[in-house]
């Protein structure tokens, strides 16, 4: 039995994780949640330095109950989260998909409809070296998965560049907007469109790099995307 198979259905709200505004929407699902991360490729990271507020966009991937942040040894947030003894930075990381762009008849009702999950607690750097490796391959195969298999393995110099943060899920939520636009009453009989056009993310023809062999095929995993 896994570990994600013992754990319980759903998270446990906190004050940090239940919004303000349109409660309704929000889903402490942990499928819904993990769906939601699976699908994306950057988070935002939010953290607080030198006293002010912080957001940068990264790469992740989830493991199990556990999301990995790529960066650079070198960066500040990577320098703040130190290691496993230490408390951890404190820290906000968002996943957002934009769905449709909802248009009403008003300015004021338009809307977008969007899935996203919000992930509160304390982020520390991976300095196990058997899950700094694992989370790495874990990086690149959730942008292309099977790639890491298909690629080069990072040598000790770079390994030595490349630092992992690891965030635990457990104070998280997800929100999620769906169905048309909310029109007025008054505003029904009004001679402008109102409906939602939706978004999509499409994957293009892969195009090779100038310095490849004209034998080379494209990987069977690129082709399915």
């Amino acid at each position: 039995m896994t570990a994600e198979s013992t754990t319980p259905d759903a998270y446990q709200p906190t004050d940090r994780t239940v919004p303000t505004r349109s409660r309704e929407r929000a889903s402490y699902d942990r499928e819904l949640v993990h769906s939601i991360l699976d699908e994306g490729y950057v988070c935002h990271l939010g953290f607080v330095r030198d006293g002010g507020p912080v957001v940068l966009p990264t790469l992740y991937a989830r493991v199990g109950e556990r999301l990995y942040v790529h960066g650079s040894t070198g960066s500040r947030p990577l320098r703040m989260a130190s290691g496993a003894e230490d408390p951890g930075m404190p820290v906000c990381l968002t996943v957002t998909h934009v769905d449709g762009l909802v248009l009403a008849r008003s300015a004021f009702h338009h809307s977008i409809n969007y899935r996203s999950v919000v992930v509160h607690g304390a982020a520390r750097q991976v300095t196990d070296g058997a899950e700094r490796a694992a989370a790495l391959d874990a990086l690149v195969d959730h942008v292309v998965p099977g790639r890491a298999a298909d690629s080069r393995p990072a040598n000790a110099k770079e390994l030595a560049a490349t630092a992992v943060l690891r965030l635990d899920l457990a104070e998280v939520s997800a929100k999620i907007r769906t169905g048309g636009p909310n029109d007025e009453p008054e505003d029904l009989a009004l001679p402008h469109w109102s409906g939602v056009l939706p978004v999509a993310r499409t994957y293009g023809t892969p195009v090779p790099s100038d310095d490849l062999t004209a034998d080379t095929p494209v990987p069977a995993y690129l082709t399915r995307l």
